[in-house]
């Protein structure tokens, strides 16, 4: 689905991905960016963690939402034209989050940009794979996909900065900064951004529906989604609510936030790198196997952990950061070859639907399962730790059944 028989030419690759790679930066800064506000929205909103959680959660279903309904519509526009009408749209729903009266308004805003933050991440890829060839596009998505440690190492402490440093404004100033550099993003991609059409001139075959659903009930392309439900629930369980419990019960100052994510963004940025590249030279499985494994000491660790020495800390938050979100890397890479060449582009779009899906009710099920007591100390956030580790169990089990399309092998065999 991604080939095509002509490739549109761009002018100037470089600028073409980095306008695309800050476009993505700015929807993922806009999803980060409520984590480490968390302990600020519930004092400032008085809202409880259950709250708290729907907050989040109402972002990430409204994504899962938007990205299933974009398969019915994403190749019957010019992509340019569609992804600056969408992106116009999440910065004006951005806008009303920074301008959100109440905790009402701002949960609503929350679930509409969302929905078209979605949209944008799955449009950015497609667009990626119209434009650059293929022996040169894994380089390419590589650099798009960089926003995400990009926006932990500077998005995320800076909003931290701006929500501190502008007192009148508190929460809502990493809101209007996201919708400042949406705004410059926007101006540049309408000026370098090609008009992609090469696709609207495919034959369709077909109910739209009905080759979604034959697309969906494939059976190992169920036991992709599966895979990544799993591997998204090992994550979001834990990780929206670590700045809320490292501030409430291990006694850190919100301050001290900004240094964490710094540290982890920064240290992802190489070694989700160097996680591929072993990926790629030992065997995706191998090394998924390992990493998801390592994973579980930080994890436990994160969610048991009691007053203790600030350096301690940060040395557990910084191997936790490369080791949670590292599983994604060889992850990712097994599950985009699960399906044929031919359904890529659908099955990909419903595995991002199905991240969302599964992020969002991780973040709502550890919501309703943690509770505060009188002087604001979290509890059960243990519990929620093993609950994360029985999912990445299940996925290091899942992971061995993943197969590869064409083939009657599993992923085990390296790639």
């Amino acid at each position: 689905m991604h080939s095509t028989t002509h490739t549109p030419v761009v002018k100037n690759e470089r600028l073409f991905l980095l306008t695309i790679a800050g476009i993505q930066f700015t929807h993922i800064l806009d999803f980060m960016i409520m984590m480490p506000l968390g302990p600020q929205l519930i004092r400032l909103l008085h809202i409880d963690t259950h709250q708290f959680g729907l907050l989040l959660s109402s972002y990430t279903f409204a994504a899962a939402a938007s990205s299933l309904l974009a398969a019915t519509y994403i190749d019957r526009f010019d992509r340019r034209k569609l992804l600056l009408t969408l992106y116009t749209c999440f910065i004006i729903a951005t806008l009303c989050c920074g301008l959100a009266p109440n905790y009402t308004s701002l949960l609503i805003a929350r679930a509409l940009a969302g929905a078209f933050g979605g949209i944008l991440g799955a449009l950015v890829q497609t667009m990626v794979a119209d434009v650059i060839p293929f022996e040169r596009r894994g380089k390419a998505l590589g650099t798009v996909m960089a926003a995400f440690s990009i926006s932990t190492v500077a998005g995320v402490p800076l909003g931290l900065l701006l929500a501190s440093y502008f007192t009148t404004l508190g929460w809502r100033a990493p809101f209007f900064f996201i919708v400042l550099l949406s705004s410059v993003f926007w101006i540049i991609g309408y000026k370098l951004l090609p008009n992609l059409t090469a696709h609207l001139g495919r034959k369709r075959v077909g109910n739209i529906f009905q080759q979604i659903f034959a697309v969906a009930k494939e059976p190992r392309h169920l036991t992709g989604f599966a895979f990544i439900a799993l591997m998204m629930m090992a994550g979001f369980t834990v990780i929206p609510y670590i700045p809320l419990y490292l501030t409430s019960n291990v006694g850190m100052p919100e301050s001290f936030l900004t240094i964490i994510y710094l540290c982890g963004g920064a240290a992802t940025f190489f070694t989700s790198q160097l996680i591929g590249r072993m990926a790629d030279k030992y065997g995706k499985l191998k090394v998924f196997q390992v990493v998801a494994l390592a994973s579980f000491i930080p994890l436990l660790i994160t969610t048991h952990m009691g007053p203790i020495a600030w350096w301690l800390v940060l040395i557990n938050s910084t191997i936790f950061f490369i080791l949670v979100p590292g599983r994604m890397v060889p992850g990712m890479a097994m599950v985009s070859a699960v399906p044929e060449a031919h359904v890529r582009g659908t099955f990909m779009t419903l595995i991002s639907s199905v991240q969302m899906l599964a992020s969002g009710l991780a973040t709502l099920v550890a919501g309703f399962i943690m509770t505060r007591t009188p002087s604001g100390q979290v509890e059960h956030y243990n519990t929620v730790g093993y609950i994360a580790v029985a999912c990445g169990i299940a996925t290091i089990w899942l992971a061995k059944h993943l197969r590869v399309s064409g083939t009657s092998n599993t992923a085990a065999k390296p790639t």
